[in-house]
């Protein structure tokens, strides 16, 4: 009896879903649990994996299509699974009928495999954008699991195929004559791409940030030369305990858990006509994914330690990058934090993050001349910048959070002691 693979609810907010790659092609066998299609939201992507052992029968949504919650993608047939031998993979989901026409002989009968390896989720994208098997792997993973790391092993230890040399070009005895083009004729191609669901939504919010809230920006500058000594006083104790390097990131996170504490109204929101404070901060910290910036949520941010703020975002921000994050990591933030200075940003004015009220701007660090007690003196220094909604944000409270801002980086240890 056919199976049928449904799109699977994916988030409240969420009802529909754009197909990504198809992982599995039709005639294919699946384990259970094998991922046989990306499916991308809005927000993030996710894995539909196989409900039962069996073969795929038929596919009725293509790369690129939109589905709803709930829509039937394709059928299996179910099975016992078995392992493909040596065959190539294809290129595009054939119908059965089509490879019959073809006179092709009749499949045999499956023979249940000895052992079934387990591909994690990761490792199977990985495997089908090498062309491989799980079979042709050697796991590493606790109890015979295949990981991602396996299979990009695995393909490092390949050996590099020779380039092909051109063709040799006959030569020409006379150079062709030229074409008389109209203005704006060759070599002005155009290409039509469809947005992804990611990218439509990031436009959708930053369109509706600047149509319902009344933004404003303000700017300060910060010398970073504090930070900067205590990162290198600390960062080998700090990495040998807990193996990761002590960044920027954590100290602008705390100070700002520190400065919303003392200016509330940058921590709510508008919601109708009232005025919402959130009493906790959910801390979001922009990054960029695979597929465009995403904004993954640090929870409850005043209980955290600064190895644990770098430990989470670290966390958040590889997830992001091979699109394994959950949607519940990207929604609720009260606050947003983004850093355009990792990429050479001198000053920028960040939109907020609907339905937040405020976004910290981070920017590069760069030696500048500064007047410090009467003397000029080169200093590491970093403009920051805050955009707010002047709706419940006034200006003095704006400023006096980026000031905040300032003498919590610029000296520490003022946070320790609340002053």
């Amino acid at each position: 009896m056919p199976v049928e693979l449904k799109v699977p609810s994916v988030g409240e907010s969420v009802s529909e879903v754009e197909i990504g790659d198809w992982l599995k092609s039709v005639g294919d066998s699946v384990n259970q649990d094998d991922i046989i299609v990306m499916l991308e939201t809005d927000k993030v992507t996710v894995e539909l994996p196989a409900p039962v052992n069996g073969t795929i029968s038929k596919i009725l949504f293509q790369k690129g299509a939109s589905a709803k919650v709930g829509d039937i993608l394709g059928y299996m047939e179910e099975g016992a699974a078995v392992a493909k031998s040596g065959a190539a993979p294809r290129s595009a989901p054939l119908d059965p009928a089509l490879d019959r026409s073809q006179g092709s002989d009749p499949p045999s009968a499956p023979v249940p495999p000895a052992s079934t390896p387990r591909v994690m989720p990761a490792a199977q994208r990985a495997l089908h954008v090498a062309g491989l098997e799980a079979a042709e792997v050697q796991p590493s993973g606790p109890g015979g699991r295949t990981l991602k790391e396996d299979v990009q092993r695995h393909v490092a230890g390949r050996p590099a195929e020779a380039p092909q040399k051109p063709e040799p070009r006959a030569k020409e005895l006379k150079p062709p004559p030229v074409p008389n083009l109209p203005a704006g004729g060759g070599g002005r191609q155009e290409e039509i791409v469809p947005m992804t669901s990611l990218r439509r939504r990031i436009a959708e919010r930053l369109v509706e940030a600047q149509q319902n809230a009344a933004l404003l920006t303000t700017f300060n500058e910060v010398d970073m030369s504090a930070v900067k000594l205590l990162r290198e006083d600390y960062q080998e104790a700090f990495l040998k305990k807990y193996s990761i390097k002590l960044g920027f990131m954590s100290f602008f996170v705390k100070a700002a858990v520190d400065a919303l504490k003392q200016f509330p109204s940058v921590n709510a929101e508008v919601r109708g006509t009232d005025i919402v404070y959130h009493n906790y901060f959910d801390i979001g910290v922009a990054v960029g994914g695979g597929k465009g910036l995403v904004v993954p949520v640090l929870r409850n941010v005043e209980r955290m330690g600064f190895a644990e703020v770098e430990l989470t975002i670290a966390a958040l921000a590889g997830r992001a990058k091979d699109g394994s994050l959950k949607l519940d990591e990207l929604q609720g933030g009260t606050f947003t934090i983004t850093n355009g200075g990792i990429y050479g940003s001198l000053l920028s004015t960040p939109i907020i993050n609907p339905p937040q009220s405020g976004i910290l701007g981070l920017h590069g660090i760069n030696d500048r001349a500064v007047v410090i007690k009467g003397q000029i003196v080169a200093r590491p220094m970093m403009y920051i910048a805050l955009t707010y909604d002047h709706r419940i944000v006034d200006g003095r409270e704006a400023v006096g959070f980026l000031k905040r801002i300032k003498d919590a980086i610029e000296e520490p240890t003022r946070m320790l002691i609340e002053v």
